[in-house]
């Protein structure tokens, strides 16, 4: 089934000269330019795209990925604002489309705001900044130690307020957080606490793991970074260790065994490696 404002997976059923043609169910085919065609395609080929309205209300496609898609959260800058509502750029030529009836507050150009995507009752895609009209008060079927993703939308004063699987407001306290996070991060999280009234507690770290200090998780974050491995190990160079970390040889072995105890990476003759979740 053909799902606008989403990814899809299509199949080429016609050739055409200014593109070609996908088969799109009941919406006939679905034309994607021909700048967008992809070399050497034929019929019968399967085209990943984007299918959404163009401005005269034609079902079409593209295979450029849009920064958000239907159902989804994501925070957006404002380009231009007039009579029909506040246009964000969400990286397709036809900008999106906040309506006044969607906008809490009156928006202005160049704003950063968080929206949620959806379709409107003609198949428009648009976007509302009414965000608790999306979610869902009822959390029954989350446990504690789910693994779950989360949308970073604003600060407050216990951390930040976040959104879980696109789904449930929750809170990401600030003693929890030990990585960079800023409005419109998507971060992996867990399940921290379930609270009476639905109320939800989430944390970065697997449950189990004992927090780590900042030194720690520089080293862990500079671990991702290079995928999983580095060759600075316990027997480096101080002004290697200094170079890449501003701190003692000492004070980089005692981290790293903190970090082997911990279960969290492996250290070898060669370096450190990264013990995934």
């Amino acid at each position: 089934m053909i799902e606008i404002g989403k990814t899809n997976k299509l199949e080429v059923i016609r050739e055409a000269e200014l593109g070609v043609y996908l088969e799109g169910g009941k919406y006939g085919g679905i034309f994607l330019p021909k700048s967008d065609v992809p070399e050497n395609c034929k019929k019968g080929d399967i085209i990943e795209v984007f299918v959404y309205l163009d401005s005269d209300d034609y079902v079409i496609a593209s295979r450029i990925k849009p920064l958000v898609q239907v159902d989804q959260f994501a925070t957006l800058t404002v380009a231009e604002v007039n009579d029909t509502g506040a246009f964000l750029d969400w990286g397709l030529p036809k900008q999106l489309l906040v309506p006044y009836a969607e906008q809490r507050k009156t928006l202005e150009a160049g704003q950063r705001i968080t929206v949620r995507v959806y379709l409107d009752n003609t198949d428009r895609i648009a976007a509302s900044t009414k965000l608790d009209k999306f979610l869902k008060n009822d959390s029954s079927d989350l446990k504690m130690g789910d693994e779950v993703q989360l949308f970073v939308v604003r600060k407050n004063d216990l951390g930040f307020s976040v959104i879980v699987n696109d789904l449930y407001w929750a809170v990401l306290h600030a003693k929890d957080v030990f990585k960079t996070v800023r409005p419109g991060h998507k971060r992996k999280g867990y399940i921290k606490r379930l609270l009476d009234h639905d109320k939800i507690d989430v944390m970065l770290e697997k449950p189990g793991y004992a927090k780590v200090d900042e030194l720690c998780q520089q080293i862990l974050d500079d671990l991702e970074d290079r995928g999983g491995q580095s060759a600075l190990g316990d027997k480096s160079k101080p002004e290697d260790i200094y170079q890449q970390f501003g701190i003692s040889k000492k004070s980089y072995k005692m981290a790293l065994g903190t970090l082997k105890k911990l279960g969290r990476i492996e250290i070898s003759k060669t370096g450190v490696s990264l013990i995934e979740d």
